[in-house]
C-alpha cells in the first residue's frame, strides 16, 4: 500500500469478552440469551436509503432492521467483539433475516425468476424453488454478464467486476461475480479476526510486511473488468481505508503491489520491509506458499538488499519506472541499518528464525495455512522461529465463510466461526458407507442427505458447504468438506478437512488431496535422516499405459540415492490406504506407483507459467493434481523429470 497517514488507535485489548463464548451443546438455547445489540454493525448486504448504492446488513434487532450508513465506521476491537457476540447468540434469526435481505435486494434477478421464486423471501420457498448448483450451472449467466448484458441477470444491480479463480488445477480460471457488497463482507471478516487476534497479540502502532501482488487486469468483450479477487480488493480505495482501520498498513507503495513483474515486486517488498524493519509488527501473505517463497528469495538476495540500503540506491534489477520512482522516495542511505541487517543474517544458522531476527518487533506470521498449504508449514516455522503462525480466515473467490477467532491455536487445529450476517449458509450432511475407514475421511465416496441450516449442524459430523451471497450466487456448492468442531454461542466453528473433488482415481479407487498429502508426508520421513526435504509435489494419473497408475512428482532440496528414492516410491504406494486402491493394486488393475524426481526450480517454472496467464502470486496454489487438459504444466513436469522410480510394494 502507499504510504498514508496511519490511523493511530490505542491497542484494543479488552480484559474479557462481554459474555458468551464457546459451547458444544445445542445452539437453540443460545437464542434465549441475546443481549442488547450494539449501536452499529458494519457489514455487507442490507438496505440503504439509496437503493442504487452499496447495500449493508443492519443490526438484527428483534424483527426490525435498522438502516446503516454505506461504509464501516472506525470501531474498537472491543466493540467488534461485542458485535460478534450479539450476532452469534441468535445466528438462526440472523440467517433468516440475511436471506430475506439478499432475496429482497435481488428479487428482479433473472436467475431467481427462472426458478419461480416470485419474490418470496422465506427459507422454505427458497429451498423448494432454487436448486443446489455448481459453477457449470451458472456459467452461462456469468458469461452473459462478461459479454455485456447489463440486465438483472444474477443481481438487481449490474455486476461491474468479475473475479478470476486460480485455475491452478485445470489450467482454466473461472469467472465469478464481484461487487461492493463482497468488498464490505471481506472487511467485516478481516475486522472480526483482527479484533480477536489483537486481543492475544496486540500490535498497536506499526506496519505489516505484506507480500501481496496484483495481477493482470483484462476487460471482457462486454467491457467488464476481470482480475483476481485480490486485485479487485486492492485496487479499491475503500479496501485500503478499511485495512488502515485495523492497523494493517503495508510497508510497500501501491506501485510495488501492482508491479507487472513479480520478481521485481517481491524484491521491493523485501526492501521496503527492511527499511521499516523496526516498525513491522506482523508478516502476511495470502497463502503460506508465498510466504515461504518470499523468504527463500530473501536467502538469495539479502546482500543486494543490504547494498541498496547502504548506498540509498535501488538495484538496477528493478526496471519498472513507476516502481523505481515510488521506492526511491523512501530509500535513503542508511549504512547503520545495512550493517545491522548484515550482522543479523550472517549470524543465523541455516536461516532459522530469520523473521524475528530481522524484524524484531514482529508478533506473528499470518496467512492461509490449511488444506493445500499445510505442506509448507514446516519450512515456514523454520523461518518464523519462535513466532506463532496464525492461519487466516476461511473463504474463496466465491465468498467468505468464517473468521479465525482462536489465534493461539496452531494452523493444523484451526477452526473458523461462521459470521451469520455475511451470507446464507447451508450444509450438506455427508455420511460414510458402512465398512469405510472412519479416520480416512478424505477418500470416502459420501452418501448425501438434504442440506441443513447453519444452526442445525451437529458437532463431530462432516458436511459440504453451500453458500448464498450478496454477489449473485444462490445455493452454490463450494466443494469443501468441513467438520463441526463446536459452537461459539449459536454459530458453528468449522474445521476445514479437504476439497471434495477427487484427485487420483483410475477405476474404483478414490483418493483426494488430503490423501496425497498424507502419503507424501509419510514417505518424506525416509529422507529426514539425510536432511533432505520435499520442496514441493504434485500428481498425475497416467492412463496411456494399461493398467493405469499414479505418478507422483517431487522436487527435492538435495540429491538422494537411488535406494532411498526406491524406498520412497514403495512407501508412497503403501500409504494410499483407500480400499479401492489397495484392492486394485493387489489384483493389478492399477499399476505400480511411479515417483518422478524433478530438477530444482521446476515449481518456480510452473509459477511463472501461472503468472504469464494473468494470475497473481498471492492467489497461486501449487496444483496437487494435474489434469490431462493442463498440457502446458504437464510439459513442464515431463521436461524437468530427471529420474523415475516404480514401486515394487505389491510385487
Amino acid at each position: 500500500m502507499s504510504q498514508a497517514p496511519e490511523v493511530l488507535l490505542p491497542p484494543c485489548v479488552p480484559e474479557k469478552l462481554a459474555g458468551g463464548g464457546r459451547v458444544a451443546a445445542s445452539p437453540d438455547r443460545a437464542a434465549e440469551h441475546a443481549s442488547k445489540p450494539p449501536p452499529f454493525l458494519p457489514s455487507a448486504g442490507a438496505g440503504s436509503a439509496d437503493p442504487s448504492g452499496p447495500q449493508l446488513i443492519p443490526p438484527f434487532i428483534g424483527d426490525k432492521a435498522k438502516i446503516l450508513p454505506v461504509q464501516m465506521p472506525t470501531c474498537s476491537c472491543e466493540e467488534t467483539i461485542n458485535e460478534f457476540e450479539t450476532l452469534t447468540r441468535d445466528a438462526g434469526r440472523v440467517q433468516r433475516d440475511t436471506l430475506k435481505k439478499i432475496l429482497e435486494l435481488n428479487a428482479d434477478a433473472e436467475y431467481l425468476k427462472h426458478f419461480g421464486l416470485e419474490g418470496r423471501t422465506d427459507v422454505e420457498s427458497f429451498k423448494s424453488c432454487i436448486p443446489l448448483c455448481v459453477h457449470s450451472d451458472i456459467e452461462p449467466y456469468i458469461q452473459r454478464i462478461a459479454d455485456g448484458d447489463c440486465s438483472s441477470v444474477l443481481t438487481r444491480k449490474p455486476i461491474t467486476s468479475l473475479s478470476l479463480s486460480s485455475g491452478t488445477t485445470g489450467g482454466k480460471p473461472k469467472f465469478l461475480p464481484f461487487n461492493d457488497e463482497l468488498l464490505e463482507t471481506t472487511l467485516q471478516i478481516f475486522r472480526t479476526s483482527y479484533a480477536f487476534r489483537n486481543r492475544e497479540y496486540p500490535v498497536g502502532k506499526g506496519k505489516a510486511l505484506q507480500f501481496i501482488y496484483g495481477s493482470k487486469q483484462m476487460v471482457t468483450k462486454g467491457g467488464i473488468l476481470a482480475t483476481t479477487a485480490t486485485t479487485n480488493l486492492y485496487r479499491r480505495p475503500r479496501y485500503k481505508e478499511g485495512m488502515e482501520d485495523i492497523k494493517s498498513q503495508g510497508c510497500s507503495p501501491d506501485e510495488v503491489i501492482f508491479c507487472p513483474d513479480f520478481n521485481q515486486s517481491l524484491y521491493c517488498h523485501l526492501l521496503c520491509g527492511l527499511i521499516y524493519s523496526d516498525e513491522v509488527h506482523q508478516v502476511f501473505s495470502t497463502f503460506a506458499h508465498s510466504l515461504v517463497h518470499a523468504f527463500q528469495t530473501f536467502e538469495e538476495v539479502w546482500e543486494d538488499l543490504c547494498a541498496d540500503i547502504r548506498d540509498g540506491v535501488l538495484s538496477e534489477k528493478v526496471t519498472v519506472p513507476s516502481v523505481r520512482e515510488a521506492v526511491s522516495k523512501i530509500l535513503k542511505p542508511n549504512p547503520e541499518l545495512a550493517d545491522s541487517i548484515y550482522k543479523k543474517c550472517t549470524g543465523l544458522s541455516n536461516w532459522y528464525g530469520v523473521i524475528p531476527a530481522v524484524w524484531p518487533n514482529a508478533k506473528y506470521v499470518y496467512g492461509i495455512m490449511t488444506g493445500s498449504m499445510e505442506p509448507y508449514l514446516k519450512k515456514l516455522r523454520h523461518y518464523a522461529g519462535h513466532l506463532p503462525l496464525i492461519s487466516a480466515d476461511y473463504g474463496a473467490s466465491e465468498g467468505w465463510v468464517g473468521s479465525n477467532i482462536n489465534p493461539t491455536v496452531p494452523p493444523e487445529e484451526v477452526t473458523y466461526a461462521v459470521l451469520p450476517q455475511i451470507g446464507y449458509f447451508e450444509f450438506i450432511p455427508l455420511e460414510k458407507p458402512k465398512g469405510e475407514d472412519v479416520e480416512n475421511s478424505a477418500s470416502i465416496h459420501y452418501i448425501e442427505s438434504e442440506p441443513v441450516g447453519l444452526t442445525e449442524v451437529e458437532v463431530g459430523k462432516i458436511y459440504e458447504v453451500v453458500i448464498t451471497t450478496f454477489a449473485g450466487l444462490y445455493r452454490y456448492r463450494l466443494g469443501d468438506i468441513v467438520k463441526i468442531a463446536g459452537f461459539y454461542n449459536s454459530t458453528p466453528e468449522l474445521r476445514f478437512i479437504c476439497r471434495r473433488s477427487l484427485v487420483l482415481s483410475i477405476n474404483i479407487d478414490k483418493n483426494t488431496e488430503k490423501d496425497l498429502q498424507l502419503a507424501v508426508e509419510e514417505a518424506a520421513k525416509i529422507l529426514e535422516g539425510d536432511k533432505i526435504e520435499v520442496v514441493d509435489f504434485t500428481s498425475f494419473v497416467e492412463k496411456s499405459s494399461d493398467p493405469g497408475h499414479y505418478v507422483i512428482f517431487w522436487e527435492l532440496s538435495a540429491d538422494a540415492s537411488d535406494d532411498i528414492l526406491s524406498t520412497c516410491a514403495n512407501c508412497l504406494d503403501l500409504a494410499f490406504a483407500d480400499a479401492g486402491y489397495v484392492g486394485s493394486r493387489k489384483i493389478k488393475t492399477i499399476g505400480p506407483l511411479e515417483l518422478r524426481i524433478l530438477r530444482k526450480g521446476t515449481f518456480k517454472e510452473i509459477l511463472d507459467h501461472f503468472l504469464s496467464l494473468g494470475g497473481a502470486v498471492s492467489q497461486f496454489k501449487t496444483p496437487r493434481f494435474v489434469n490431462p487438459s493442463n498440457s502446458k504444466v504437464l510439459q513442464i513436469l515431463n521436461r524437468n523429470t530427471t529420474h523415475s522410480y516404480s514401486s515394487t510394494a505389491y510385487g
